[in-house]
């Protein structure tokens, strides 16, 4: 894990935006993990990782969070 992102507590689109910023700051190939409360954000970061090209890991829950790990594309 390169870097953890915490954006529990924000609403669509900001656990994307803060995702595409965590990202930008890293290496391609370095994993970010992102926990989040928002329910679109199960649509909205496997879409965003798609549409950027960075690779989705996983996708979990975890009570009333899901936790996102993906790696830098």
């Amino acid at each position: 894990m390169d870097d953890i992102l915490d954006a529990t507590g924000l609403l669509c689109p900001l656990p994307v935006l803060k995702a595409r910023k965590a990202l930008m700051a890293l290496a391609p190939g370095a994993v970010l993990r992102i926990r989040t409360s928002d329910p679109v954000a199960v649509i909205d970061l496997p879409h965003f990782c798609t549409e950027s090209g960075h690779e989705l890991i996983a996708a979990t829950d975890e009570g009333a969070t899901h936790l996102f790990t993906i790696r830098r594309g």
